[in-house]
């Protein structure tokens, strides 16, 4: 049995510029912290020459037989393109589940993407830098099935912790932030999320994104380069300690990011951030696209009763979390006998 997670991930500035529509050609910068929900791979071996696969959270089960030709389209899409490209085509079974619903802006996608790649490269005994496992997910998921994404959940899901994450067309770059443990602490605290109760299909947000990004809409454009400069004075704040600053960039940002595509806000969701303001919250913003999922404060201790209170009395769910410092990892590696060979066509794509 070989048991893997990878962590998700929230992003505290930047969010946008990760897209390759916009870092080609004028660079990209986030911030972000991966937290302690994760994605989960268990992958136990079948004897019959077959590939079993199943999905706690599509309620899914795919069945492949050695014969045939194995497509990444439907159901369990990306789990399959991550098991074509390691050529693995039978003699798996893999289990996989999630801590938080699928679409609600925490990249449980590209955390998916990142525990599968964890987890066979270790089967076929294939070890990986994380930089290498960051790369094949992205180039999996963007390249491989098309997904109009970035490459910030990625990286972030695979090296875990609070990092500057910089991407140009060269490649990518993670550096850790060195920030007093006071202030990070502080951070963790203030930090609040709430599950808005929908999931939303991101693609049609990005989609549109990266259409205004490569036809040069001006307003879109002005707003990425807002959102990536305010990307310094996060840096700025968290190093100095001003996490009220923070917050009211966190606002800002978020006000900017709104100017990206339609519907990335909701009457709800601006009744619920409103809301949350005035009973104490200094800043938020909805996680991942927009459109759902999440939605992230910034909020001090003496208020966060208070606002728990009113955003439940709305039928949102506050979900607790930590930061995460690991990034994807083995949990359990017990062969027990079990020698995964890799097959002939391993390396077919």
């Amino acid at each position: 049995m070989l048991i893997v997670r990878a962590p998700m991930r929230i992003s505290l500035g930047g969010g946008g510029t990760d897209l390759e529509a916009y870092y080609a050609k004028y660079g990209g910068v986030v911030i972000n912290t991966a937290i302690n929900k994760y994605f989960y791979a268990i992958l136990t071996p079948e004897e019959q020459e077959e590939l079993q696969l199943i999905s706690a959270d599509y309620r899914s089960l795919f069945r492949h037989t050695l014969y045939t030709d194995l497509v990444w389209d439907g159901d369990l899409a990306l789990p399959r393109a991550v098991l074509h490209h390691f050529g693995i085509r039978s003699g798996l079974n893999l289990f996989i589940a999630s801590e938080v619903p699928p679409g609600t802006g925490l990249g449980s996608s590209s955390a998916a993407a990142v525990a599968l790649v964890r987890a066979l490269s270790t089967l076929i005994d294939q070890p990986m830098t994380k930089q290498q496992i960051a790369e094949t997910a992205s180039a999996i998921e963007i390249d491989k099935m098309g997904m109009p994404i970035g490459k910030q959940d990625q990286y972030a899901s695979a090296f875990g912790g609070l990092n500057k994450i910089t991407f140009t067309s060269a490649g990518v770059t993670v550096e850790p932030m060195h920030i007093a443990p006071q202030t990070q602490s502080l951070l963790e605290q203030h930090l609040m999320l709430f599950f808005t109760g929908s999931s939303r299909e991101s693609t049609s947000i990005l989609k549109h994104q990266r259409k205004s990004t490569q036809e040069q809409d001006e307003k879109v454009l002005q707003a990425l380069h807002n959102i990536k400069q305010s990307v310094g004075e996060v840096e700025r704040c968290l190093r100095d300690g001003d996490l009220d600053g923070f917050a009211q960039i966190l606002d800002y940002s978020w006000q900017e990011k709104r100017r990206l595509a339609p519907n990335l806000s909701s009457a709800f969701i601006d009744e619920c951030y409103s809301l949350a303001r005035q009973y104490g919250a200094q800043g938020g913003k909805i996680t991942g696209a927009g459109g759902g999922g999440f939605l992230l404060l910034y909020c001090r201790e003496a208020a966060q009763n208070a606002v728990t209170r009113i955003l439940e009395e709305r039928g949102l769910k506050r979900m607790n979390f930590h930061f995460d410092c690991q990034g994807a990892t083995v949990l359990l590696n017990i062969a027990d006998g079990w020698k995964f060979q890799i097959p002939a066509y391993a390396h077919e794509q």
